[in-house]
């Protein structure tokens, strides 16, 4: 027999007991799975059809979950965390607690910060040395003289950015001073500014942070955003801390 014929007859017995069917079926699977392994890596044409189908879809939800029943969790919690706590950490949870829940403004006038940074003057300034009123009812400290100015700085003659310093200073206590800074671009904000972020640099931070700071964190963080309708005005406050009666 040729060897043209053993061949012939070889490949008649495996066509009949099926070997070169099952051989072409393993090739045909591999060249399948290879080719689907190859559509579902990182940057296959399946794989991003579905990556762009589940964002489609869960992006929308996620932006339009209401949030509110966690945020009422979380509160129970802090306050439970707060009650256990020791009192060095309390002032940094009371803080986080407050900045959990959101300022609803979208924008706010610098008279109306003027107005919220007084109540803090009047909360927390210092009374040291300040004179005792006797007349019309009950003893009192003087009031204390307090102003705000915008500082506008300098800007370079290319750049289309405009920045400034809100500046809030009590004479009779520098604790009570604060500067805020702002910029605003004229050609977009319409004359809307911008409060920077410069209130806190990590979560310690909280721990030193005051009401008013507290404020004006929140209002940065909401994107709120500051119409400047004066430049400059000057008040009087008055502390809330009352002097002893003295009969002397």
């Amino acid at each position: 027999m040729s060897l043209e014929n053993s061949i012939k007859d070889v490949i008649a017995k495996k066509l009949e007991d099926g070997t070169v069917e099952k051989l072409i079926e393993q090739q045909l699977e591999k060249g399948v799975t290879n080719a689907l392994d190859s559509l579902f890596r990182s940057y296959g044409d399946v794989t991003k059809v579905i990556e762009d189908k589940v964002k489609s879809v869960m992006i929308p939800f996620l932006e339009t979950y209401d949030y509110s029943e966690y945020i009422v969790k979380l509160d129970s919690v802090l306050v439970d965390v707060l009650q256990s706590s020791a009192l060095e950490n309390k002032k940094l949870l009371e803080n986080f607690k407050d900045l959990m829940i959101p300022e609803e403004l979208k924008t706010i006038k610098v008279t109306e910060i003027f107005e919220r940074w007084m109540l803090h003057v009047a909360e927390n300034v210092e009374t040291d040395e300040l004179e005792v009123c006797y007349e019309d009812g009950p003893p009192s400290y003087e009031y204390v003289d307090v102003r705000f100015e915008v500082e506008y700085n300098e800007e370079r003659s290319w750049s289309s950015m405009k920045h400034a310093v809100l500046v809030f200073e009590c004479e009779h206590d520098e604790k009570m001073n604060h500067e805020i800074r702002i910029h605003t671009w004229p050609k977009y904000d319409k004359g809307e500014w911008t409060i920077e972020r410069n209130f806190i640099h990590d979560i310690n931070s909280l721990r030193h942070l005051d009401k008013f700071e507290m404020f004006l964190m929140k209002l940065q963080q909401n994107g709120t955003k500051l119409i400047l309708d004066s430049d400059g005005e000057s008040d009087e406050v008055e502390p809330e801390s009352e002097p002893e009666a003295s009969f002397s």
